[in-house]
């Protein structure tokens, strides 16, 4: 579940914040962040709610006076917010609220591992939204997409409901 978390976290948040400033790369990167975890065999900190609220914490210490930094990396516990909802890892209520609920962690599947068929299923609809949204924001056009690439930004004229005509 690689593609599901990239496409439907920049629809959703393009769809929501509606802001052609916004760096969706770094939403990108933070809806996928949480699947290091993979690696370390089995879910811990990133699969809290802790984790996005800390980044959070620490972007906005971090980029006091700095509005175009904050711009930019408050993308990133926006993504590991997106994921805990994406991944449905709210649904483990003593690993989503920990420490709140006791400090130790009990070993476990991790969220993302489903059966193969609903991976693929979510891959799929990945795919089919990441092409919607290449429509959408007209990112097949070379310069937007470049845009995008290199500043993580949509272009403005193809934001809210103007560019849904377009």
């Amino acid at each position: 579940m690689f593609i599901w978390f990239l496409a439907l976290s920049f629809v959703l948040v393009a769809l929501v914040f509606d802001s052609p400033a916004l760096d969706y790369r770094v939403v990108m990167l933070g809806s996928v962040l949480p699947l290091v975890e993979l690696a370390a065999g089995g879910p811990w900190v990133l699969h809290t709610l802790l984790a996005p609220l800390l980044v959070l914490a620490a972007v906005m210490a971090v980029t006091r006076g700095h509005r175009l930094a904050r711009r930019r990396w408050l993308g990133l516990p926006i993504g590991l917010f997106l994921y805990l909802v994406l991944d449905g890892a709210w649904l483990r209520t003593e690993l989503f609220w920990w420490p709140a609920r006791g400090v130790v962690v009990e070993a476990g599947e991790l969220p993302e591992l489903k059966p193969v068929a609903v991976l693929v299923a979510l891959e799929v609809i990945g795919l089919v939204v990441g092409a919607w949204a290449v429509h959408r924001y007209g990112l097949a056009d070379r310069k937007r997409w470049r845009l995008f690439l290199t500043q993580g930004r949509l272009d403005r004229a193809r934001m809210g409901s103007r560019g849904s005509r377009r």
